[in-house]
């Protein structure tokens, strides 16, 4: 029996693809720089939405954002592409409602990929590289050669993993406690062989026990590992920082603690260039000759990451370019039911969320909107 298979993506989990376009940067250019390079880097994103929706047997509704000629785009070919040029292959049977495909801009919202995350997996692709469900052990100098090896952590085939993949990181290190209980009681009873029926039993059992000791010991390995890189880099100091500058006001406060962290040997090169952008995006209009000490500061401390860097984000993904509000405090109404939620949810924590989930209408967006950076994203919609 003969399968097609789609290549065109890559299936990380039941839940989400990547197309591993390492260059996407390309789009935030001027077409006028590489207008034919462009067309490429296009053309490669709408083939590989199209293998998704023939993988998935499904024809889309699209949705683009309005305001952004890169979203505008890739939405149109894709749409010329499943309705007009190969309407054939994506003429599958209806259903009762068809799936929605998005297109939004990330220029929307260059905030969240710049916060530390602080879950299971995402940890582990930020700190030490999660490459289509691999992890490369070897880039980790401090351990034995023996455990220097390439790891899979997919939630496909560790179920340890599918169940803690979205856990806090502080919860992990309890759930991996309990894992390596469990395993040194099936240790222990394997070492308590007496009879023929014993050994038997441990021949059976064996694949899965090697199984299991391979799964604690790759687990136990790379929280420990994150564990250090915590620690070393000071990334609970940084990342409360970093909610601060996302989730709170005080340009003053934030400035200082800025700062502190810029001065701090410990915080690495790629966080205090992840803090002062997040400054910038935050107070880009505010202060300007404070935000020039910050550069400066960063040109000196981590020489490798100009200030350019900077000024290139606030042009692409600054206060000029992205259309919603994006940190709730731009005009007076905003200001006005921030102070009114300040009193009515001073307890409740500060958490980044991203900006889709309000611009898909997802209930926790609607509840979380009191104590979390959303914004509002015009769509347009395509039709077939």
């Amino acid at each position: 029996m003969l399968q097609e298979f789609y290549a065109d993506f890559v299936a990380g989990d039941p839940y989400h693809f990547t197309l591993n376009m390492a260059a996407n940067h390309l789009f935030m250019l001027p077409a006028v720089v590489d207008p034919s390079g462009l067309q490429r880097y296009s053309d490669r994103v709408v083939d590989g939405i199209a293998a998704v929706f023939l993988a998935l047997k499904r024809r889309p509704v699209i949705r683009y954002q309005r305001t952004s000629d890169t979203a505008k785009r890739i939405a149109q070919e894709t749409a010329k592409l499943m309705y007009q040029q190969e309407s054939g292959l994506f003429d599958f049977r209806r259903t009762e409602s068809s799936p929605l495909l998005l297109v939004i801009d990330r220029r929307d919202d260059p905030v969240t990929p710049l916060l530390n995350q602080w879950t299971y997996q995402a940890m582990v692709h930020e700190l030490i590289g999660l490459q289509d469900n691999k992890v490369d052990l070897r880039a980790i100098g401090s351990l034995p050669k023996d455990q220097q090896v390439e790891v899979v952590l997919s939630s496909e085939q560790d179920a340890f993993f599918k169940s803690n993949m979205y856990e806090n990181f502080g919860d992990i290190g309890m759930n991996i406690k309990r894992m390596v209980d469990d395993f040194q009681q099936v240790a222990k009873s394997n070492q308590n062989i007496q009879t023929v029926e014993d050994m038997a039993r441990f021949v059976d059992n064996y694949p899965e026990y090697k199984k299991m000791q391979g799964n604690v010991s790759k687990h136990v390995t790379l929280v420990t590992e994150m564990s250090k890189l915590v620690e070393a880099r000071k990334l609970m100091l940084v990342s409360q920082t970093e909610q601060d500058l996302a989730c709170n006001g005080g340009q003053g406060a934030a400035y200082e603690a800025v700062t502190d962290l810029l001065n701090n040997e410990s915080v690495s090169d790629i966080d205090r260039l992840r803090l002062v952008m997040l400054y910038a995006l935050r107070y880009e209009k505010e202060n300007p000759v404070q935000l020039m000490q910050l550069f400066n500061k960063l040109a000196s401390r981590s020489p490798k990451y100009k200030q350019g860097l900077v000024q290139f984000l606030l042009k692409q993904a600054g206060v000029e370019k992205r259309t919603g509000d994006l940190f709730g405090n731009r005009d007076l109404l905003n200001i006005a039911r921030n102070m009114a939620r300040g009193l009515k949810e001073e307890n409740r924590d500060s958490h980044k969320l991203p900006v889709f989930l309000e611009v898909q209408g997802i209930p926790e967006a609607e509840e979380a909107r009191g104590y979390a950076l959303t914004t509002t994203t015009k769509t347009e919609r395509l039709e077939g």
